[in-house]
């Protein structure tokens, strides 16, 4: 086991325990084993037997990760809201939710990770209490490269990947629309997002997709972060475009989450889509967090630390002492755990319901992962109240500019991700239209079915659907098993795995079928396709 993998095995002694898992004897010999320095054989296996812990029958929580299992967990409550918005009001709204996303996010940015207490003594060493703007810089203190996010210096919302993912999810939406998977979503970020960009589950996941270990295992194989915020902060794009439909939202939002993350991570990103969904039509906070609870199972850690936070923030008019309350009980996750975030993102849409200024502020004086809950706070408050009367002073620096990690989108136009971000919502609005059923299966026949003679990046093929077979032909190579297959017009997607002398490479095609001709890429490489149809079947 690698070096790093030493550490992701005591950071999963923590997950496993959380989930419910008796972890003392195992922990007790994964200590002796990391201090004796064993060969990693050994490490592999004593990690492979703490992700086989059951859960202990005292575990009163229910937190499945499959979605129709999420689905029998959940309140009742409505699922799709009446909307009678404007294409103008639509506009105004989800170009607010960008603009506020990357306000709340900006202001969070240069103290990510900090705690409530640095925080306050760094505002107050600034004279910048009380808190009304952006921070004010100090070179001292806060690293030159979080400089253009700080007051006076901002000219463009600069990188970070609270915005990066939004980017990406809407290419993902762009491509697939009604079809988008968890498989596809996969795809997008191996062609767009560059891996040293990527943290903690994203980046396990990563690593995953890359060595062909595919959704839903990438979400936990080697993965002790798939509970932490990660998702969470994916979600809003898929609020943006299901305005007013919370399960619609929720269910884009699994299929992203679930790449990554398992129960209480694909939770948070269910939960944040469903309320930007909602906020696009309700005004109660109280609306717009239930809307959220609604597509979450009702017992699981994450409900129960929201409906906590609920309670607290009415109790309390003061949301420092809300603030110390979900300290005291939650405090005990990592600062970058989806829960105790979570509840932070609902102290701010309280405090600041009919106040964005306010909501931003009291969400990122909180501390702990700053920019995220920053920017899921801002989204929220920005799809609720529009572009228009969100103060100048928070959006206007930016100058309609987003800077971005996300190949072919490094330099945007919040106006135009918001045009964009319509669109889809547009169509998704839509049932779409199926010229042929979809077929699941290892060979095809009808419009996609018979032989092709493929041109590759990697030489000429054949693809046989009546055998189910693909090999090379210059080449003796092969044949390989197509493992699965789909056709719905125009829409060709098929698999097969390529043994590599003891692994195998996981190799999927996506394109479009016209005619006799298809078109499109393998996966995970980008490597481009081409054919010709030579028998039909």
């Amino acid at each position: 086991m690698k070096i790093m993998e030493r550490g992701l095995i005591r950071a999963e002694l923590i997950q496993r325990q959380e989930e419910g898992c008796d972890i003392e004897e195992i922990s007790a010999r994964i200590t002796a084993a990391l201090d004796e320095d064993v060969d990693g054989t050994e490490l592999v296996s004593l990690y492979d037997e703490l992700m086989e812990l059951p859960i202990d029958a005292s575990f009163s929580y229910v937190e499945p990760s499959t979605l129709g299992e999420i689905h029998k967990e959940r309140p009742a409550m409505a699922r799709k809201l009446e909307c009678s918005l404007s294409d103008e009001a639509q506009f105004d709204r989800t170009y607010g939710a960008w603009l506020g996303r990357a306000a709340g996010c900006a202001l969070g940015k240069p103290v990510e990770g900090w705690p409530k207490e640095r925080i306050d003594k760094y505002l107050n060493h600034k004279n910048a209490l009380p808190l009304d703007n952006y921070l004010p810089y100090d070179e001292k203190i806060i690293p030159r490269s979080l400089r253009s996010s700080t007051l006076g210096n901002i000219e463009f919302m600069d990188r970070d990947d609270d915005l990066d993912f939004p980017i990406l999810g809407l290419i993902a939406l762009e491509a697939k629309g009604h079809k988008l998977s968890p498989r596809a979503i996969a795809n997008t970020w191996l062609h767009y997002m560059p891996y040293g960009l990527v943290y903690t589950a994203e980046d396990c996941a990563y690593r995953n997709f890359v060595q062909g270990i595919y959704p839903p295992t990438s979400a936990s194989h080697r993965n002790p972060f798939r509970e932490w915020i990660g998702a969470q902060i994916r979600a809003d794009i898929f609020g943006y475009v299901a305005p007013a439909w919370p399960e619609k939202a929720a269910e884009l939002a699994f299929y992203d989450a679930s790449i990554s993350h398992t129960k209480n991570g694909i939770y948070g990103e269910m939960f944040v889509a469903a309320m930007i969904a909602a906020a696009f039509v309700y005004d109660d906070v109280d609306d717009i967090v239930a809307a959220g609870l609604g597509e979450i199972p009702a017992n699981c850690r994450l409900a129960e630390c929201v409906r906590d936070t609920q309670t607290w923030c009415k109790a309390e008019a003061d949301w420092e002492a809300t603030w110390q309350r979900v300290s005291d009980q939650y405090g005990k996750y990592h600062g970058v755990h989806t829960i105790n975030n979570a509840a932070l993102v609902v102290m701010g849409l309280y405090y600041g319901s009919d106040d964005f200024e306010k909501g931003i502020i009291v969400t990122v004086r909180g501390g702990w992962d700053t920019d995220c809950t920053g920017a899921t706070v801002g989204s929220i408050l920005g799809a609720r109240m529009g572009a228009k009367v969100l103060p100048e002073k928070w959006v206007g620096v930016f100058n309609d500019r987003l800077k971005s990690a996300v190949r072919d989108h490094n330099d945007n136009r919040f106006s135009e991700l918001a045009e964009r971000t319509v669109a889809v919502a547009k169509m998704l609005a839509v049932e779409p239209e199926q010229d042929e059923s979809p077929v699941e299966n290892a060979t095809l026949t009808g419009a996609a079915g018979g032989i092709w003679e493929l041109e590759t990046g990697w030489g000429r093929q054949q693809l046989d659907f009546t055998k189910g077979i693909i090999s090379f032909i210059d080449d003796d190579f092969g044949p390989y098993n197509i493992t699965s297959s789909s056709y719905g017009h125009p829409e060709l997607r098929f698999e097969f795995s390529v043994d590599k002398g003891g692994w195998d490479f996981e190799v999927s095609f996506e394109g479009k079928v016209s005619g006799e001709k298809l078109e499109g890429a393998y996966f995970p490489m980008d490597t481009p396709v081409a054919g010709n149809r030579i028998a039909k079947a």
